[in-house]
């Protein structure tokens, strides 16, 4: 099945074909560092990481640009407000911004540009505007003249007759329309500036991103992110630029992600209902916020609420539990860590892909259980590229790992030990590892299991050096344990803390170590 995405610009699916074969570039509109991003910009920046990802696991060699707005009316506002420099707000909030991104499981950009390192760039094109006839310079402010772009209104579907009726122009604003916008600002007393031929002043909002995806990703590339908010007028007015500047459309797929609701209502500071990330991370793992942001398709609107977020927190869980269980049954887990990924040098990662290709000769002739496993794991893979490939439906894609989690568990529960014979055991053996695998490399693509998930294995492997209990019951310490946090996240969500800290101090005189970290608890057993 071929890789189909929604195109904003002709408002249909559309087969993905690149501009450069095997290769993808990807632009996506980065925060404006002013103040933490709130759960609405979260979704637009785990909405790229998501398709970054896939595109990867598809085979292509993928470039994602994401730009730092770090010169801005808010960030200006925001340094006067405290008294401090503009470098000190942008210094603290970029920092902030890379601290949230990473407790969400947003890898880096292969590019991360700031607008004020491409100030000359921005110059250059806003000049080559003017050359041709597309911007006029009015008392040191420069505006692009949208009469002159006859597309202008195409991406948001909108006609500019309508679009002229509902604009104003702003006291101090000389432009010759209300729909033209700025590309050039002169400078106000105080304000940073840079020299440009048309006076001092500071670049618009709009050019900054036109200027960056240009300069690294050439004149047209393959896949342009951002809210659907930002349809219009900042990517209205980026196509204008663009496509002004180079003379050819910049972008082959426009893809938006929905709204963020808040218990039902939109987000709004004057509902009393926003939410940064920093705040919803003190309560709960990035891993189950980031599962909540994906578990509609992207286009969709999503419903955020507490409510939601303990849901998603229990079906996390059971798709970990079951690569949990599976790793139990096979003996396999000491040594390996968090920052342990298959294809790193862990014994027991290298145990497992043993075990998957040991298996791989003898499939014909091993037992129904394992032959019914294999199947499940081949039609759970079919069913989450299907799913990814129909427009990154990521809802569809977590229901194929619910669905191996289920063909897991019920292997483990029944089928491990039910035939009895060595030869067919290997193969139930090899069969479980290949389920664990792709359980974890599916997972890790849309980023909700972490490849160093087995984290916990490492306490079941000390537990049984040292003869912990629970080795014969099959049900072990680490799960026993595993629960107890469980329900202590649980009640820390409802904001019992005083119960809380009760579990946790109960396990500490067991001899388990708690550590509240931005991705959840961990533990570990220490010495009474």
């Amino acid at each position: 099945m071929a890789l189909r995405i929604y195109n904003t610009l002709s408002r249909r699916k559309e087969d993905f074909v690149p501009v450069n074969q095997g290769k993808v570039g990807m632009y996506s509109c980065g925060p404006t560092v002013y103040d933490y991003f709130h759960i609405g910009n979260a979704r637009a920046f785990v909405v790229p990481d998501v398709m970054r990802r896939y595109l990867q696991y598809r085979g292509y060699e993928v470039t994602l640009v994401q730009n730092i707005t770090d010169i801005d009316d808010k960030i200006i506002r925001r340094a006067a407000e405290r008294g401090v420099s503009t470098n000190d707000v942008v210094s603290q909030y970029t920092q902030a911004f890379i601290d949230d991104r990473d407790a969400l499981g947003i890898k880096a950009p292969n590019i991360q540009p700031r607008a004020t390192e491409h100030v000359e760039g921005m110059i250059e094109m806003i000049s080559k505007l003017i050359d041709k006839g597309l911007a006029y310079e009015r008392n040191g402010d420069v505006y692009y003249d949208v009469s002159q772009f006859d597309e202008y209104g195409r991406l948001s579907n909108q006609n500019t007759d309508d679009l002229v009726a509902g604009a104003r122009v702003d006291v101090g604003e000389s432009k010759d329309d209300a729909l033209d916008f700025t590309l050039w600002k002169a400078a106000k007393p105080g304000e940073p500036s840079w020299q440009s031929p048309w006076g001092p002043g500071r670049p618009g909002w709009h050019i900054e991103c036109s200027v960056m995806s240009t300069k690294y990703l050439g004149p047209t590339f393959d896949i342009h992110t951002g809210g659907v908010d930002l349809v219009f007028p900042h990517h209205e007015n980026e196509v204008a630029q663009s496509h002004g500047a180079n003379g050819t459309p910049p972008v082959k797929y426009w893809a938006h992600n929905g709204f963020i609701n808040i218990d039902g209502q939109r987000m709004g500071k004057s509902l009393g209902n926003f939410r940064t990330v920093r705040d919803i991370l003190k309560q709960y793992p990035g891993k189950v916020v980031r599962y909540s942001l994906i578990s509609n398709h992207y286009r969709k609107p999503v419903n955020f609420s507490d409510e939601e977020l303990r849901m998603c927190a229990k079906a996390l869980g059971r798709l970990e539990d079951a690569v949990s269980n599976a790793l139990f049954a096979l003996g396999i887990g000491a040594g390996v860590g968090p920052a342990q990924a298959p294809g790193s040098e862990s014994a027991a990662w290298d145990e497992l892909r043993r075990l998957a290709a040991s298996g791989e000769a003898g499939r014909a002739d091993a037992g129904s259980a394992a032959r019914k496993l294999d199947a499940a794991i081949a039609a759970a893979r079919t069913q989450f590229e299907e799913s990814m490939d129909d427009d990154f439906n990521t809802a569809g894609a977590i229901a194929a790992l619910h669905e191996l989690a289920t063909a897991i568990n019920t292997f483990v529960n029944q089928g491990m030990h039910g035939e009895g014979q060595q030869q067919v055991a290997g193969a139930e053996r090899s069969a479980a590892a290949r389920a664990v695998l792709t359980m974890m490399e599916l997972g890790d693509v849309v980023g909700i299991i972490d490849p160093g998930f087995v984290e916990a294995q490492r306490a079941c492997g000390a537990q049984a050096e040292q003869g912990g209990a629970g080795g014969e019951s099959g049900i072990g310490t680490d799960r026993l344990i595993q629960l107890l946090l469980d329900v202590r996240a649980e009640v820390r969500a409802a904001k019992l803390y005083q119960v809380s800290d009760m579990i946790r101090d109960r396990l500490s005189e067991l001899g388990v170590a708690v550590e509240d970290t931005r991705d959840g608890a961990r533990w570990k057993l220490v010495g009474k």
